[in-house]
């Protein structure tokens, strides 16, 4: 895609599945998509953190992302995926039923989170509406910012 085309496309995003509902986040977060690997539990972590893996040499966190969004999760198995993804100085692991696509979208298409209760607003950024589909676009930097200064805490 020539420097035109693609300053016009706006932000490039990655979609993926946690049980029947879409979220996506910015590519650039994206290091690299794995296939589940189990993780060595942390004593005291959270409830959502799965453990630690060892990647090329180095112990990074694996987050259940169903669960760190409240939502309910199952027991992964070797369908399920983790999204290498970095913020910051931080590397984690993100545990997701499955990646879909990616696609390229201005800001006029992100819809705003309408008003509702909850810690929804620091996580969920806006909609997609792709084809049939409602996306949720969400924050990796809240996520894993909260996620990395709790795994610390349990420590």
């Amino acid at each position: 895609m020539d420097a035109v085309l693609q300053a016009n496309a706006g932000r490039e995003l990655i979609s993926f599945q946690i049980g029947e509902q879409e979220f996506c986040v910015d590519i650039t977060s994206v290091r690299e998509i794995r296939g589940f690997t189990p993780a060595t539990p942390v004593p005291h972590a959270p409830s959502y953190m799965r453990g630690v893996i060892n990647l090329r040499g180095a112990v990074m966190p694996v987050i259940d992302l169903g669960a760190r969004l409240g939502m309910q999760t199952s027991e992964p198995t070797a369908r399920h995926v983790i999204i290498v993804a970095k913020v910051g100085d931080h590397s984690v692991g993100l545990v997701v039923d499955a990646v879909c696509e990616t696609f390229a979208v201005t800001p006029d298409r992100i819809q705003p989170l309408p008003e509702i209760g909850g810690d929804a607003k620091s996580v969920v950024r806006g909609f997609l509406q792709v084809d049939e589909r409602m996306i949720s676009l969400i924050s990796l930097d809240q996520i894993l910012d909260e996620a990395v200064s709790e795994g610390k805490a349990a420590a």
